[in-house]
């Protein structure tokens, strides 16, 4: 947590507020809103909470565009409960998304507007779907049993890419957010 020293300022979070969007609208690192406030991996802001801002010099009111919502926020690809999470140890491996529990054949949705830049089976992955959101950020949609979209087309946020597939006796949706080829935890992204 930030010390009396530190300089910058509290942000009470407003409903619909992710730390992807604090960030975004204060110009600061993700990563660093993290480290000031010991934010665990499994954790994402809830309405009213405080969360400290470093290097702020004023607080500001985060403004949420109807447009800039529907377009740039992410949304959740499938209903369900996480049963993996951001950095978990997996097989003795770090875990690079989350692991959503679903129904065998539910629709998994585009989380934004993107180009699908793969569509096929990948090893560790099954099969899979990348999606391009053309800033930097893509999404994937791993453990599939069926996939919706084709290489080089281009869907809207929300649009059915794929169905959830099952492993064993549990049916569920491997999901990760990366910028810039760095795998990011979903959580900070994630209403």
């Amino acid at each position: 947590m930030a010390g009396p020293s530190a300089k910058g300022v509290y942000h009470k979070v407003q409903r619909g507020e992710t730390i992807w969007r604090i960030a975004k609208a204060y110009q600061v690192g993700i990563d660093e809103i993290v480290r000031s406030n010991n934010i665990p991996n499994a954790a994402n802001v809830e309405e009213n909470q405080l969360v400290f801002v470093p290097g702020a010099d004023a607080v500001k009111k985060i403004i949420i565009d109807k447009d800039d919502l529907n377009k740039n926020e992410f949304i959740w690809p499938v209903k369900g409960k996480i049963i993996t999470y951001f950095g978990d140890s997996n097989r003795g491996q770090f875990y690079r998304g989350i692991l959503i529990q679903a129904q065998d054949g539910d629709s998994v949705h585009a989380a934004r507007d993107g180009q699908v830049v793969f569509a096929d089976y990948l090893q560790g992955y099954g099969y899979a779907i990348i999606l391009d959101h053309l800033d930097g950020y893509f999404t994937v949609y791993a453990r599939n049993s069926a996939l919706a979209s084709k290489l080089g087309e281009y869907v809207p946020k929300g649009h059915p890419i794929a169905n959830v597939g099952k492993r064993g006796d549990a049916a569920s949706l491997h999901f990760e957010i990366r910028r810039n080829s760095q795998a990011q935890n979903p959580l900070y992204y994630l209403p």
